[in-house]
């Protein structure tokens, strides 16, 4: 045998890479506690499957421990199937920002029909209702670009409301109020 280093180094790397009796250990105790971990985990499933879900409260996180509001909300509106109501609620809320100031400032969304998909409008006078029926399409256009097609068909605008009934002790039997008398 020779005491030359140069003689012996070839060896020395292919001895760092064979791994050995310890490390071929190691790597199947992790792959059996792995096994084991996911057979673990589909018997505890299958269990509470039959358990009516096994409503019982552990160290690790599910279905059932405390979320954000707004994830909570979300995850609500989607199983609910809410999404378009929730959507034009909140081009209700941006109304100013899709119609324009000027025609926010006389024309308010009242309500929307989902069934119908129609949107209900009031405008402060008949001035801006014949101008906000006028822009209908466009508003409609703009509408579905926003919330996706088809979530609006048609916009209704409403005139000024006249002015409010009243009821009391003086009032004639079928009498519509005070527009009855002009015309």
């Amino acid at each position: 045998m020779s005491e030359n280093p140069s003689e012996n180094a070839p060896d020395a790397p292919k001895k760092a890479l064979e791994p050995s009796g310890v490390d071929l250990a190691r790597v199947a105790l992790r792959a059996a506690k792995e096994q084991a971990r996911a057979r673990g985990d589909a018997a505890q499933q299958k269990k509470q499957a039959r358990r009516g879900g096994g409503l019982r409260s552990g160290a690790r996180a599910d279905g059932r421990d405390p979320m954000a509001l707004g994830s909570a909300i979300n995850r609500l509106i989607s199983e609910r199937g809410w999404e378009t109501p929730a959507a034009v609620g909140g081009v209700m809320g941006r109304w100013p920002q899709i119609v324009g100031d000027d025609v926010a400032k006389h024309c308010v969304p009242e309500k929307y029909d989902e069934d119908e998909r129609v949107l209900v409008v009031r405008c402060d006078s008949t001035a801006w209702a014949t101008n906000l029926r006028l822009l209908a399409p466009t508003l409609v256009a703009r509408l579905n670009e926003d919330l996706g097609h088809g979530a609006v068909r048609h916009i209704k605008v409403n005139g000024p409301g006249g002015p409010a009934r009243r009821y009391g002790p003086l009032r004639a039997p079928g009498s519509t109020g005070p527009g009855d008398t002009y015309g």
